[in-house]
């Protein structure tokens, strides 16, 4: 973070400098929210939440080594020569003043948002973006209304272009990051099941979804995935010049001729407006040309070549738990324990069904946030499981039953449910074996990863 002086401060969060310091001329050199990993001459900001007060936190964020803090009640004491600026809300002012410290850099903003593969595609546009600039992009899971700001705080003059990923839960969130963004670009990746229990529809994800242009002007962006029929019917209804990708033969950014070539990746043709040229993605599953191609647009964008964009590509390395490959001599982890909904389930179900393994094996626990529909699509993997041709499904957690009744009666060989991870660890040494590809995914709050650990413990080979 380039330092912001007090006068700045109070500027961007309509505060009041109260307490013994008066210096307007100080500055600061971090935001930081957590009192843990307050950083020496940052500005504290105490959120509160259902459960917990920031505001609690703030002495012993100042005697940590903060300059100062925004503060919403009155301290009972002050510490000499640190800053308090008295505000009405701490969130709110950690957007105003994320909204204001982005408004120093004059670069373009790139923001992601969508159901399934955000992640994915704000990994893939950075990685082909910076063939030509320095970037600066959204680590871990910083995409929500806090997230977001901190994010924004890590711009200093070195960067050229920043690359944002959105998330949401509910209406009004993507309005909010995108308040504070005002995006140059805005990719939508599609529109799928996740968070249908708090939005209710469809139809509602997409204005959920939409609310990232409410913030943008008649010169931006927006790119969508033209193989998504939620997103086809935005066609001649946004204000921003609108540009779809996809693998109909009609989309001006069209992905030809893909194919999976095992742990290698997928390899596929990029055809735009201006040239057609191969590229070597190091991922799998044929969904990966969906991020390369949303990168693709926005990089001819920002004047980067068909040969830069291929270069970009290879550079892409899949983030943690995302479909890693984890090689434990002759058996294969796909790691993609990170998040799942109905859309991801089935591409990783597909990818597993690809992969060259002689026993592959599917160990899939609950998906959340899908409300009323949850069983319905639950059993809907299930079936798909059933289809694909697996050797052996192991389903895990109370949701999950529903795959397991559904892949029961298929001619998936083997097939179990446990109702706990530390159930289902019982079965893990009996799936262990020469030549097998075994597939752990679940939804965040199950965290699968631990299944992903035990696997790697009782493995001969590790």
């Amino acid at each position: 973070m380039e330092p912001m002086s007090v006068r700045e401060l109070l500027e961007a969060t309509e505060g009041k400098l109260i307490g013994p310091l008066s210096a307007q001329d100080a500055v600061v050199t971090s935001v930081d929210t957590d009192s843990r990993s307050v950083r020496a001459g940052g500005l504290f900001v105490p959120l509160v939440g259902e459960h917990f007060d920031g505001h609690d936190f703030i002495e012993k964020a100042l005697l940590g080594g903060a300059a100062g803090c925004l503060t919403v009640r009155e301290p009972e004491r002050y510490l000499p020569g640190k800053l308090y600026i008295q505000v009405k809300d701490t969130q709110w002012a950690l957007g105003n003043l994320a909204r204001y410290y982005r408004k120093k850099f004059p670069i373009p903003y790139i923001a992601i948002t969508g159901s399934v593969g955000k992640t994915t595609t704000k990994e893939m546009v950075a990685a082909v973006l910076g063939e030509k600039y320095k970037v600066l992009k959204t680590e871990g899971n910083f995409n929500n209304e806090i997230g977001l700001p901190l994010t924004l705080f890590r711009l200093d003059s070195s960067h050229e272009i920043c690359v944002l990923e959105m998330g949401m839960n509910h209406f009004g969130e993507i309005e909010y990051l995108s308040e504070i963004v005002e995006p140059d670009v805005a990719i939508i990746t599609n529109i799928g099941d996740a968070h249908i229990e708090n939005l209710g529809s469809y139809e509602n994800i997409l204005k959920a979804k939409c609310e990232v242009f409410e913030f943008m002007d008649k010169s931006s962006l927006a790119v969508l995935n033209g193989d998504d029929l939620m997103l086809q019917s935005l066609k001649g209804r946004l204000e921003q010049e609108t540009i779809y990708y996809g693998t109909e033969r009609s989309l001006p950014y069209q992905a030809l001729d893909v194919e999976t070539r095992g742990e290698q990746g997928v390899h596929g043709v990029i055809r735009t407006p201006k040239e057609t040229f191969p590229v070597e993605i190091p991922a799998l599953g044929r969904h990966m040309v969906y991020p390369v191609l949303a990168a693709t647009v926005v990089a001819e964008r920002y004047g980067i070549t068909g040969q830069q964009i291929a270069a970009g590509v290879r550079r892409y390395v899949p983030t943690k738990m995302r479909m890693n490959v984890i090689n434990l001599g002759g058996l294969t982890i796909l790691d993609d324990a990170y998040n799942a909904n109905p859309q991801s389930m089935r591409a990783a179900l597909e990818v597993l069904a690809q992969s060259e393994g002689s026993y592959k094996v599917a160990i899939l626990g609950d998906m959340f946030e899908l409300g009323v529909l949850g069983p319905t699509l639950h059993h809907g993997i299930g079936e798909c499981a059933g289809k694909l041709g697996i050797d052996c499904l192991v389903a895990v957690g109370e949701l999950s039953r529903d795959i397991y009744k559904a892949a029961e009666g298929s001619n998936i060989p083997d097939v179990f449910h446990f109702p706990t991870k530390e159930e289902a660890k019982t079965i893990l040494p009996n799936l262990i074996r020469q030549g097998a590809v075994i597939l752990v995914k679940a939804s965040r709050g199950m965290e699968f990863e631990d299944l992903v650990r035990e696997i790697r413990r009782v493995c001969p080979q590790s």
